[in-house]
């Protein structure tokens, strides 16, 4: 299970941090079709590891029974959850400076 949760989690990363301040349901699934069809490819792919017979022997996997395999989906989720949480915490922040203020001290002026 850990195996799936920590693949699942990453998928769910990507998604997730498409952009640094723009919700995910704002972005939109589709804004980007090459990551999610790379996205799409590695949940197909980590599901044949897990339920492909001859594949459990190599990657050293045993399929997941329906509620097992939920609790995963729903572990992986907590990761785009929590990052959508910090996006829109980081978006009610007053914004900040970008630009130095200027210095009052003498030793930042040159000597005359």
């Amino acid at each position: 299970m850990v195996f799936t949760v920590l693949t699942l989690a990453q998928m769910a990363h990507v998604i997730a941090i498409r952009s640094e301040s723009e919700p995910i349901w704002r972005l939109g699934l589709w804004s980007n079709r090459p990551l999610l069809c790379a996205v799409l490819l590695t949940f197909a792919l980590q599901l044949a590891t897990i339920y492909v017979p001859w594949l459990n022997p190599i990657f050293r996997t045993e399929p997941l029974s329906l509620g097992e395999l939920a609790l995963c989906i729903g572990a992986a989720l907590v990761v785009l959850v929590v990052v959508e949480i910090e996006k829109a915490w980081r978006r009610s922040q007053p914004q900040r400076r970008t630009t130095p203020e200027p210095s009052d001290s003498a030793l930042d002026e040159p000597a005359t």
